[in-house]
């Protein structure tokens, strides 16, 4: 099972890899710079050579580097798509001291302009970041519907992959608590959701879960997280989660409202309930 956190990116590449296996994980979460944007700091290749090698000892999978929440592909502003758009690029570059691991971003806000108009300019954007030699995925995350956020429903995430010319750079992460925000009842109809998810979008597509509860009830449109067991998904869903046949090889990144301690209890406990 392949399981972590986000850890912060502030200690270096080899410290994450370090803290990752204190909490004991396999995998982790990291923002490429600043959650709230801003310049990035300078990568030290040998510090991510080290935490390569500990990745390899250790049997790591993959990565899912997040991108700031202030990147907005979409945003009303031309100077918010122009930095947002910067950021992009140069996250894709830095990414390939990395190769093989997975770039996860919110597609984004229309922020008034309407959900198609959104859809076009992230699709926009993503044809002019995506390059041909990039080993990175790119993952669009399912989104609560909070505001005007894209990525509300599957198939809007299916029209942003539809309009992007290198679309095999393309793969989704799926967030438990955004998508039960949003109105898919992954409590009582996993099955079902997942097949839609396989009918809209194809399972194949499906790179890595975002694992966490909801304080909010099915279909809130609120996007907050609740710690494992302890929301409104439940303990018993969050185990057919972890044990789909569909999703229990892919990476399980929590993102719950929790210290280090809570982490490590979280981990030991899913990796209990997990089903070889």
């Amino acid at each position: 099972m392949y399981i972590g956190s986000h850890i912060s990116a502030s200690k270096g590449f080899e410290a994450m890899g370090k803290q990752a296996l204190k909490l004991g994980a396999n995998t982790f979460a990291f923002f490429t710079r600043n959650p709230r944007g801003g310049k990035a700091k300078e990568i030290d290749p040998a510090d991510v050579d080290k935490l390569l090698a500990l990745m390899e000892e250790h049997h790591f999978g993959k990565l899912v580097a997040h991108a700031p929440y202030t990147m907005n592909l979409c945003a009303a502003k031309e100077n918010v798509r122009s930095f947002s758009m910067e950021m992009f690029q140069d996250d894709l570059k830095r990414m390939d001291y990395l190769p093989g691991n997975y770039y996860n971003f919110h597609p984004g806000s229309h922020v008034g302009q309407g959900a198609e108009q959104g859809i076009e300019m992230i699709a926009e954007a993503l044809n002019g970041a995506l390059f041909e030699e990039q080993t990175t995925t790119v993952l669009l995350e399912t989104m609560a519907g909070k505001g005007s956020e894209v990525g509300r429903s599957f198939e809007e995430l299916r029209r942003i992959i539809d309009l992007v010319d290198l679309d095999d750079k393309l793969g989704v992460c799926l967030d438990t608590c955004h998508i039960w925000d949003g109105g898919y009842d992954v409590v009582d109809h996993l099955d079902d959701v997942l097949n839609e998810f396989d009918q809209v979008i194809g399972l194949d597509r499906l790179k890595a879960i975002h694992l966490n509860d909801s304080m909010n009830p099915l279909g809130a449109h609120k996007d907050r997280h609740e710690k494992i067991g302890q929301g409104h998904l439940g303990l018993e869903a969050i185990t057919r989660i972890i044990n789909h046949p569909a999703l229990k090889e892919l990476p399980f990144i929590l993102e719950t409202p929790n210290d280090d301690e809570g982490y490590t209890n979280e981990i030991a406990m899913l990796r209990k309930l997990r089903k070889e």
